[in-house]
């Protein structure tokens, strides 16, 4: 697990990509703590070294297998029953598997607002009601659904705020040959407002 002290009452816990705990994450997790949270970025997989971004079908079989969402949404709601003493707020980020798992705890008392990146799988989970402000960040298409029927789906829950943005799947990530400068930068600024807009 990352695990970046400011001193700050409110943590934000970080949920990964199928790939883990790569560079993405630990340079996500140093932007995020710049801006004065707690941050905890747990390793979903129970995996010492990351997937390289060429073994994606190999990472995504093994999180379908070994993890699944079920397991990986626990954890995070486990990591935030053991931080919720220390914290007037818990926040989650999630990426990709990482944003549905969010998604996924966002009637948990425990946690305070939950943001997404690209969270595919949402799809799967759409009767979930959130207790919680969501913002979620999508890609202007997607290889396995439609994005826009989906935001339709999802934006008319209360406290559900659905963004859409120039790119493909992984736009966020500096390291990923689907990155989109403009895109990532807009949306990191989108995420420190709504957080900071919370409590």
């Amino acid at each position: 697990m990352i695990e970046i002290k400011q001193h700050s009452d409110k943590a934000i816990i970080i949920a990964h990509e199928i790939y883990g705990l790569n560079r993405h994450i630990s340079a996500l997790c140093a932007s995020i703590a710049a801006q004065g949270y707690d941050v905890y970025a747990p390793d979903l997989l129970n995996r010492q070294e990351p997937y390289g971004y060429e073994q994606e079908q190999e990472a995504y079989g093994n999180f379908m297998e070994h993890v699944g969402f079920d397991q990986a949404s626990a954890a995070i709601l486990r990591l935030a029953g053991e931080l919720k003493s220390q914290y007037r707020q818990i926040f989650l980020i999630g990426f990709s598997i990482g944003a549905t798992a969010s998604w996924m705890c966002c009637a948990s008392p425990d946690i305070s607002a939950v943001v997404g990146y690209y969270g595919s799988r949402i799809r799967s989970y759409t009767e979930l009601n959130p207790s919680c402000p969501v913002l979620l960040f999508y890609p202007e298409a997607e290889p396995s659904f439609d994005v826009d029927q989906l935001m339709a789906v999802l934006r008319v829950k209360p406290q559900v705020h659905i963004r859409k943005f120039s790119g493909n799947h992984g736009f966020g990530d500096p390291y990923s040959k689907r990155y989109v400068q403009a895109s990532a930068d807009e949306a990191f600024g989108q995420m420190v407002n709504f957080l900071k807009s919370i409590g």
